[in-house]
């Protein structure tokens, strides 16, 4: 009887492991290009290179298939901005420069277009809609309403209506996500640094109180034209 090599084996065992990982990043793709809606098992399976059972294996429905993605794509990155903060001793606006640059960094990932996905397909799926609200928006907002709550609290940053105060900070950054995903082919793409740079100016203009503006931590403008 033919025994596999030790080599082969071993071949076989990474493929086997990894197979999650390149599923989710086909469903991601195929997410993206077609949505939740148009986007078939079968198209995912055959851009992974698996059978359509071997994808069932590891994910028993497409919800099951969107919800991975999500948490792989942007929960994780989530999560790690939680962690970060947790009782972080740095100043407000080094905190707040700190969960936008992150999430600047997100929407130059593949991971950006599931935003304007659900936007668009909220309304049909409402399972999907109360998941992502429950495992992305609500957590991002919470986020960011620790940051501003704290920094008020210590008196970085001046008292301001938070929870308008939080949409103010995320607006623009979905924005650019949205704006990527659709206008960005017809027109100038953002800069989504520099809009998180200048971002960051106004926000600390507009909370840091007056007299601590001298004290508070800038960010460093980009040199133009060599200069």
């Amino acid at each position: 009887m033919t025994t596999a090599s030790p080599t082969s084996t071993g071949r076989w065992r990474r493929r086997k492991e990894a197979r999650p990982g390149e599923i989710l990043a086909a469903a991601l793709d195929c997410f993206a290009e077609r949505g939740f809606a148009a986007t078939r098992l079968e198209d995912v399976a055959q851009r992974a290179g698996v059978t359509k059972g071997t994808l069932y294996l590891y994910f028993p429905s497409k919800e099951e298939l969107f919800k991975a993605v999500v948490r792989e794509a942007i929960v994780a990155g989530i999560a790690r901005s939680e962690a970060r903060i947790g009782d972080a001793s740095e100043p407000g606006p080094q905190l707040l420069g700190y969960v936008l640059r992150s999430w600047a960094a997100q929407a130059e990932t593949p991971g950006s277009a599931i935003s304007k996905l659900m936007i668009a397909e909220a309304g049909n799926f409402p399972e999907l809609a109360r998941f992502y609200l429950d495992e992305v928006i609500h957590r991002g907002r919470s986020l960011v309403r620790r940051v501003l709550t704290a920094g008020i609290a210590r008196g970085e940053f001046r008292p301001v209506d938070v929870e308008a105060a939080v949409t103010c900070v995320i607006a623009p950054l979905i924005l650019a996500m949205l704006w990527r995903h659709s206008f960005a082919q017809h027109d100038v793409a953002f800069d989504v640094e520099a809009l998180c740079r200048v971002h960051l100016e106004l926000l600390c203009e507009g909370l840091v109180p007056v007299e601590h503006r001298k004290q508070t931590a800038r960010p460093r403008r980009r040199k133009q034209g060599g200069v």
